[in-house]
């Protein structure tokens, strides 16, 4: 897995801390998607990635996050950051009558990469799309 460079070119950031700013999280992701050209079912994949992602943040760590968001070489790219430990990726989807677990496989499949590292600011989950047609 390729770790993330942490000095990215920024063009936008939010900051979270509880479930009542998950409605805006996710309208500020659909928001600078569309500004930077993601296409609409890509643009859904991500709203719902950064959902999976700013909720697990906001049940199992404490102190919130961030999410950064920009587009570079053609790359649309976006950073969910929090206190939590690494994420592990690469696992089987959960089985259908589990209660929980599936967040992180179901980043996944919606994303055409993922990756995460412990960097100075936290732990970063990066996503990342082409923003070429497709």
């Amino acid at each position: 897995m390729t770790e993330p460079d942490t000095d990215a070119p920024v063009a936008a950031v939010m900051a979270y801390s509880t479930a009542d700013h998950l409605p805006a999280v996710r309208a500020f992701a659909q928001r600078q998607a569309e500004q930077l050209g993601l296409t609409p079912d890509r643009t859904m994949s991500l709203v719902i990635a950064v959902s999976e992602l700013v909720t697990n943040t906001l049940q199992h760590t404490s102190g919130g996050g961030l999410v950064r968001i920009w587009a570079e070489n053609d790359q649309f790219a976006c950073d969910v950051i929090d206190g939590g430990p690494l994420r592990s990726f690469g696992g089987p989807m959960p089985a259908a009558d589990a209660d929980r677990g599936r967040g992180l496989a179901i980043v996944e499949r919606l994303c055409d990469q993922v990756s995460t590292v412990a960097g100075a600011e936290g732990t970063v989950v990066r996503l990342r799309f082409p923003l070429a047609a497709g």
